[in-house]
């Protein structure tokens, strides 16, 4: 890879080992989970995390249908309310309009889950995290593995759809 000449680039730059490059904004990003069924998946994790499934707008839904941007077909009713078939998100609770966004979008996938996951989440339980883990395990998750490096403890675990995550 050719190092950028500061010609080719507009406005501030950073050097770094002698190279030279764009100094950017940092990206926002959300966590996309592939789910059989989004909409309790979002339920489990929200429950599970804190935070907040967002909410439908059923007044958009119905004017998207009645445009022809969607169908009947593309929408259910989850707990008696009407929402996109496809996905469903959940939020942190602190996230303010215009701030950071903490996102994670369950969409919809004809297939079950068949290998490990590449990435997985990490829930931070601090010294709670043994009754954590019970506690989610109550709920649907299963344990996989308890694990220990040095003072570091944690347990390998999956959500009611076999995605691995940590409690720690």
């Amino acid at each position: 890879m050719m190092p950028l000449s500061r010609s080719s680039m507009s406005g501030p730059v950073k050097v770094v080992g002698g190279r030279s490059y764009p100094c950017r904004m940092a990206l926002e990003f959300q966590v996309v989970v592939d789910s059989g069924d989004p909409h309790a998946q979002a339920d489990w994790w929200a429950e599970t995390l804190g935070w907040a499934v967002e909410p439908s707008d059923e007044t958009f839904i119905r004017h998207m249908i009645d445009e022809g941007y969607a169908t009947e077909a593309d929408t259910k009713r989850h707990r008696g309310v009407l929402v996109w078939k496809e996905g469903a998100a959940i939020r942190h609770p602190d996230d303010q309009a215009g701030g950071p966004r903490r996102r994670v979008l369950f969409q919809s996938v004809p297939e079950g889950k068949t290998v490990k996951n590449r990435v997985h989440i990490d829930v931070w339980a601090g010294d709670d995290a043994p009754a954590t883990a019970t506690r989610l395990t109550g709920r649907g998750a299963r344990l996989l593995h308890e694990g220990q490096q040095g003072p570091h403890h944690w347990f390998t675990m999956t959500d009611p759809e076999g995605n691995e995550f940590c409690v720690s």
